[in-house]
C-alpha cells in the first residue's frame, strides 16, 4: 500500500518498471506530456488508467509518451 502523499510518485515509477519489463532495456525516458498527465489532479489522485506509446530507438532508449491521434485511430480499426 502506497501513502495518499506518494500516489503520482509511484505511478511513475509503475510505467518505468512496465517499459523495462516490456521494452527490455533499462534506459526509459518519460515524456513531459505524460509526466504532466500523470500530475495534473496532484500528488494524490493520479489517473486511474493510462494509455501510453512506448518507442525505442537504434541506442536502446525507450521513450514513453501519449499516443497522439492518429495512433489511437490506428488501433481502434
Amino acid at each position: 500500500m502506497v501513502p495518499r502523499t506518494r500516489r503520482a510518485e509511484k505511478t511513475i515509477n509503475i510505467i518505468r518498471e512496465f517499459a523495462v519489463r516490456h521494452m527490455k532495456s533499462p534506459d526509459i525516458k518519460i515524456s513531459e506530456e505524460l509526466n504532466e498527465k500523470v500530475w495534473e489532479r496532484g500528488i494524490r489522485s493520479p489517473p486511474r488508467r493510462i494509455t501510453v506509446k512506448m518507442v525505442k530507438n537504434e541506442e536502446g532508449i525507450v521513450t514513453v509518451s501519449l499516443p497522439t491521434e492518429s495512433d489511437l485511430s490506428i488501433s481502434e480499426v
